[in-house]
């Protein structure tokens, strides 16, 4: 993995488990969003919020039900930027 990706990837993670209000040590990159960490529909929209702001990209709201962890998180903001 390049230091781009994986830099990537940590400012992802950092926006997640802030929105989350989770420990970055609690959150895998399979663990589920609302099923282990208790998020809701609203913590999903900030989250992408988030993530359309910090990486100036626009992801369909239809996206949301894809952003189940952040593996998949990964692949969405991938897929909207074109990495």
């Amino acid at each position: 993995m390049t230091a781009i990706v994986e830099e990537r990837r940590e400012t992802i993670k950092e926006i997640v488990t802030d929105i989350l209000e989770i420990d970055p040590d609690e959150v895998s990159e399979t663990s589920l969003f609302k099923e282990e960490h208790d998020a809701d529909s609203l913590r999903a929209i900030e989250i992408l919020a988030a993530l359309e702001k910090t990486f100036n990209i626009v992801i369909e709201q239809s996206e949301l039900s894809r952003m189940v962890n952040l593996q998949s998180v990964y692949e969405v903001v991938s897929d909207a930027a074109g990495w």
